[in-house]
């Protein structure tokens, strides 16, 4: 999301399908229905079959699918209709796919679809990307050695920068119309979110926030960091971190010129975000940070991932199993999502 995007002609938007074993097809069908205005010099990458059976279920009764064209390059899709699908044939048509299962086809579909449109974004053939859910058990039954797209997307910019790994740090961000959160820590098991709380890691993740946030806001955000221990450690009777390594990392952003405040109190510090005190709370690991706004309602929720050289945003659900091929999945948080990535794209 650091990168300058070139002001010279449009470019497409590119959204990803999603695992088409999930509904990702289905709210990408609804968001180019509903939200004709977001989607439009918008594209789906991914296959076209898929596209046109989520389009046959969607459809309301009494009304005709919606047409899903086949396009070849992606500027095509600034010239589009209103309320068509176009679909860029970004990977090879999965076999065997069925709605509501895991498989190694639908995993793969998804991943070089995602895979496509970040390199087509470093080649600056798209503006940005958002991308639909994908299913992390797919993912790796399709040989991927990524957890999830925060971390596939991280190792497509490093390649394409050529430089190591940790030198591309990103991290992920859930934001809400009512409070945002970034995390110090992503997909791990707690043990590991724990140790991953580190001066360097704190304050990478502070100074991250502050230019992404920066550019989004137009003047610099106030960040709050949250504790890792209950009531922040409580003076070191309930844990030494805070005393020894958040309060440190908080310390040194402040001196950089970051407003940081912290740390504090996890039970309460995203209320206090939530109250307009704070623009982002800084969380030490996932859950801690997506609980509570994921609770404020997932159909406004958007995924950012912060720290890449290219916008991308994805809605914060996944691949609802249950609903897929029903055409009852609710399209809001992908809506959002494309809603999101137009607002960086013009801060960026």
């Amino acid at each position: 999301m650091n990168a300058k995007v070139a002001a010279t002609a449009p470019l497409p938007l590119a959204i990803t399908m999603g695992d088409p074993a999930g509904i990702g097809p289905e709210i990408v069908v609804k968001a180019f229905r509903d939200a004709p205005a977001l989607t439009a010099g918008a594209f789906v990458a991914g296959d076209l079959e898929c596209l046109r059976k989520a389009a046959a279920a969607v459809a309301r009764p009494g009304e005709p699918a919606l047409p899903v064209a086949l396009i070849e390059r992606p500027d095509q899709a600034l010239r589009m209709p209103a309320r068509c699908v176009p679909v860029l044939q970004a990977v090879s048509p999965p076999e065997g796919v069925r709605h509501g299962q895991i498989s190694a086809a639908a995993g793969r579909a998804a991943g070089e679809a995602v895979q496509w449109a970040a390199r087509a974004a470093l080649g600056a053939q798209v503006a940005g990307l958002v991308t639909a859910p994908l299913h992390k058990e797919a993912l790796s039954a399709a040989g991927f050695t990524y957890p999830g797209h925060t971390e596939l997307l991280q190792a497509e910019a490093a390649r394409h920068a050529g430089v190591p790994l940790a030198r591309m740090p990103v991290r992920m961000m859930l934001a809400n119309a009512e409070l945002r959160t970034v995390l110090v820590s992503i997909h791990m098991s707690l043990r590991h979110a724990i140790e991953a709380v580190t001066f360097d890691g704190v304050l990478e993740t502070l100074r991250i926030a502050h230019a992404s946030l920066q550019g989004v806001l137009g003047r610099a955000p106030r960040l709050a960091v949250a504790g890792l221990n209950p009531h922040a450690g409580e003076g070191g009777l309930f844990g030494s971190e805070e005393r020894e390594v958040i309060a440190p990392a908080v310390a040194a952003a402040r001196a950089e010129g970051i407003d940081a405040d912290g740390p504090h109190a996890p039970d309460t510090v995203f209320m206090r975000a939530r109250k307009g005190e704070f623009d982002a709370v800084i969380a030490m690991y996932h859950d801690q940070g997506l609980i509570p706004v994921k609770y404020l309602g997932v159909e406004e929720g958007v995924n950012v991932t912060l720290g890449l050289p290219l916008v991308r945003t994805s809605p914060d659900h996944g691949t609802a199993f249950d609903l897929a091929g029903t055409g009852r999945a609710d399209a809001s948080s992908l809506i959002e999502a494309i809603r999101m990535a137009r607002l960086l794209l013009r801060g960026a």
